[in-house]
């Protein structure tokens, strides 16, 4: 049977379009139409390059998984070591899923002399066969995220949180806030956003009464140790652009989130001078990568 190289080459061209416009899509992220292609093309020349067994070496396991990270790397230009390895498994996932769909529609379809040669799947059926499993694979893909997401709850967004510092504590109701994605500029430590009411426990009356104050630079704390825990923090939300809140590093923050406990340091409390919630249903909120 011949085995047109150009058809593989441009099987594998879609298919890695497809596969890597939904990772995008699952992560939020934007992307270059350019990158993309120059992602899917060293993907589809490495499939042509598998077929024709040049050398052992290039179905090794390990150069599959580095070739995804440069594919990952060139599509997304990945930032840092967490945001590839959260890309990456999107990406696999994603690669999976439409891998068993192209099974399935094969199966279906039953076209004739299809076969596997290191790895890689060809034979006599068309470029429609795999241009639709591809479309299928990317709404099975965006369905099952969407449905995955809309089973969080609003109950599963609360959590209970206990603020530590020096021997005082205070356990306040928190809701994990997805888009709450603020850090210390210097240190880079995440910060979390606490009612000023809740904090009269943990905090001296005049560090809570001088808050604007404090960032103002109008510090009259006589208490060194507070003094040198504060932060300024700048944040940008709906409606206000250039915020800036008042924060004070803590020792410890507990967080019991659906029957598990647990406990991190180097935390911001950022001071909020107002209600977060109609009726008090939470005090707090606490970004995803805390819980």
């Amino acid at each position: 049977m011949t085995i047109y190289l150009d058809i593989i080459f441009i099987e594998n061209l879609c298919i890695n379009s497809i596969i890597l416009l939904a990772t995008a899509l699952v992560v939020k992220t934007k992307v270059k139409i350019v990158q993309i292609l120059i992602s899917s093309i060293l993907g589809s020349v490495y499939a042509v390059v598998v077929y024709l067994s040049i050398a052992p070496i290039f179905s090794n396991v390990i150069l599959k998984i580095l070739l995804s990270v440069c594919m990952v790397q060139i599509a997304y230009s990945v930032k840092n070591l967490k945001q590839l390895a959260k890309i990456l498994l999107i990406f696999y996932l994603t690669s999976f899923t439409f891998g068993g769909v192209a099974l399935a529609l094969l199966y279906f379809v039953k076209p004739e002399n299809v076969f596997s040669s290191n790895g890689v799947l060809i034979g006599a059926y068309p470029v429609k066969i795999a241009m639709l499993a591809g479309i299928v694979g990317f709404a099975v893909i965006i369905v099952a995220f969407k449905n995955i997401k809309g089973r969080l709850t609003k109950k599963d967004m609360l959590c209970e949180i206990t603020i530590v510092y020096k021997e005082k504590m205070k356990k306040v109701k928190a809701m994990i806030d997805t888009g709450n994605l603020l850090k210390e500029p210097i240190t880079g430590n995440k910060v979390i956003i606490v009612e000023k009411e809740e904090l009269y426990e943990i905090l001296p009356e005049q560090v809570l009464e001088n808050v604007q104050g404090i960032i103002n630079g109008e510090n009259n704390i006589q208490e060194d140790e507070y003094a040198t825990r504060f932060r300024v923090i700048p944040f940008k939300s709906l409606g206000k652009e250039n915020g800036i809140l008042l924060g004070f590093k803590i020792e410890t923050l507990k967080i019991e989130y659906l029957e598990e406990e647990k406990e991190i340091t180097n935390v911001i409390v950022g001071i909020y001078n107002g209600k977060l919630s109609k009726g008090s249903k939470y005090n707090a909120l606490v970004g995803l990568e805390i819980i």
